[in-house]
């Protein structure tokens, strides 16, 4: 019995769970396959665990209805939904580069997220980034919320600093 064979006698039951299908399978048919037996998502292999995470995120929130889009780290807000920032209550005015790498590292909180990373993640492929562009985005945020907020790891990358 596979994955497939599982989500559908799940279905048939009468089971509404949200399923994401993670599988080196990356055939049309097969992804096709998997969503209409039931599954609400089909990620293949290779995947990132920031993607997994995201689209796990999504799947709750659509079937949680209303669930909270807030990130919290210590007195900073970050609502991805809204487009809303506050720190200590108190709207924060981000451009969207800095409100994107605030996500970035909200969302991954407790994980030292190599430059590299950060790069792919804020910038398209068909922008142009200088070398330093993180550094810069990394020093406005500092200087918003706090020289302490975000933590430099030497050769590795950032990370948020405690709460």
């Amino acid at each position: 019995m596979d994955g497939r064979d599982i989500l559908r006698e799940w279905r048939e039951k009468g089971q509404r769970e949200p399923v994401l299908i993670l599988t080196a399978r990356d055939a049309l048919e097969e992804r096709v396959e998997g969503l209409r037996l039931g599954a609400d998502d089909y990620l293949c292999k290779p995947f990132a665990l920031i993607e997994v995470a995201a689209r796990l995120e999504a799947l709750m929130r659509r079937t949680n209805g209303q669930a909270s889009n807030e990130l919290r780290h210590g007195n900073v807000m970050l609502d991805p939904g809204k487009r809303i920032a506050t720190l200590a209550g108190e709207p924060l005015t981000l451009k969207p580069k800095e409100f994107a790498l605030l996500e970035l590292l909200m969302r991954n909180a407790g994980r030292v997220l190599p430059r590299k990373l950060i790069e792919e993640k804020l910038y398209t492929w068909d922008e142009e980034v200088t070398s330093n562009a993180v550094e810069v985005h990394v020093h406005h945020l500092r200087r918003k919320l706090g020289s302490d907020f975000i933590r430099t790891v030497h050769g590795i990358g950032y990370t948020l600093g405690e709460k």
